[in-house]
């Protein structure tokens, strides 16, 4: 099979020992069935509550190749993106087999959990959480075909204030609830951006996601900019990062608390020009 590098992995019988290189790789591996096979993974896997108990080999990018070559595996899954190419030569370099996983798109997500259950040897359970899956997103896709162009500004963090492209999963998310990334032209999949950009392209939405399930309390400091018309409206929305910035099966929970967001935006637009 080819992986997200577009690099060919055949493993000569299905791993038995798998050390994965990101949280979001982590959960699908359980999604795929393989979760018995996971024998290490980074700082930050906690889903399932199974994972929690792994024994870690470091953060996604400062990841500890000792640990990972001490857990003995016969694949280790890296995050394409996060962390880096040159992870894959290094560990190919020490005759371990790599499998970089990198979904960009949510239909991605299905071809990750079927490559995965292939890997580990347990393609039935991952055909069906691949089926599954894209049956939920066509639902949801379906549901929200005709809903009128909202522009979304979609913040990262917000020191340094960071975004995501057109390339990124999210856009993907956004454009499923009839909503469009304004920066969706950056060149970089997560660039740094200024404040003077999010003004001059006055997106209609800001959505943030912050670092765990509470709501940012940096989102409300764009409310002293009051010509933004996502301030007008009080379309300052937030969504936890699990359900939004991980390429999980999760990501449909999200993006259905994203389209909410977005129809009640709608609402609000609506309501201010009959003002």
């Amino acid at each position: 099979m080819q992986d997200s590098l577009g690099r060919t992995v055949a493993l000569e019988e299905p791993a038995r020992r798998i050390v994965a290189l990101a949280p979001h790789i982590v959960e699908n591996l359980y999604w795929a069935g393989g979760g018995e096979k996971v024998v290490a993974a980074v700082e930050y896997s906690d889903y399932p509550p199974e994972a929690k108990s792994l024994p870690r080999v470091g953060g996604f990018n400062t990841y500890s190749l000792e640990a990972v070559l001490a857990a003995s595996p016969d694949l280790v899954v890296v995050w394409a993106s996060g962390n880096g190419v040159e992870v894959v030569e290094q560990l190919e370099r020490l005759g371990i087999s790599v499998y970089a996983d990198e979904p960009r798109t949510l239909e991605d997500i299905a071809r990750s959990i079927r490559n995965l259950g292939a890997l580990a040897g347990s393609q039935t359970v991952s055909e069906q959480a691949a089926d599954d899956f894209l049956q939920r997103l066509k639902t949801l896709r379906k549901k929200y075909a005709n809903s009128s162009p909202v522009e979304v500004f979609y913040q990262v963090w917000h020191q340094p204030l960071q975004t995501v492209n057109g390339d990124h999963i999210i856009s993907d998310v956004l454009e499923v609830c009839g909503a469009r990334n304004v920066f969706a032209d950056a060149i970089s999949l997560a660039p740094i951006i200024n404040i003077e950009a999010v003004l001059q392209r006055n997106p209609d939405v800001i959505l943030a996601s912050g670092a765990s399930e509470k709501r940012p309390e940096w989102l409300d400091d764009w409310r002293r900019y009051r010509a933004l018309e996502a301030v007008q409206t009080g379309s300052l929305y937030a969504v936890p990062p699990d359900y939004i910035q991980r390429h999980t099966p999760r990501i449909l929970v999200g993006a259905e608390m994203v389209c909410e967001q977005m129809g009640r935006s709608r609402q609000s637009t609506d309501a201010s020009h009959q003002r």
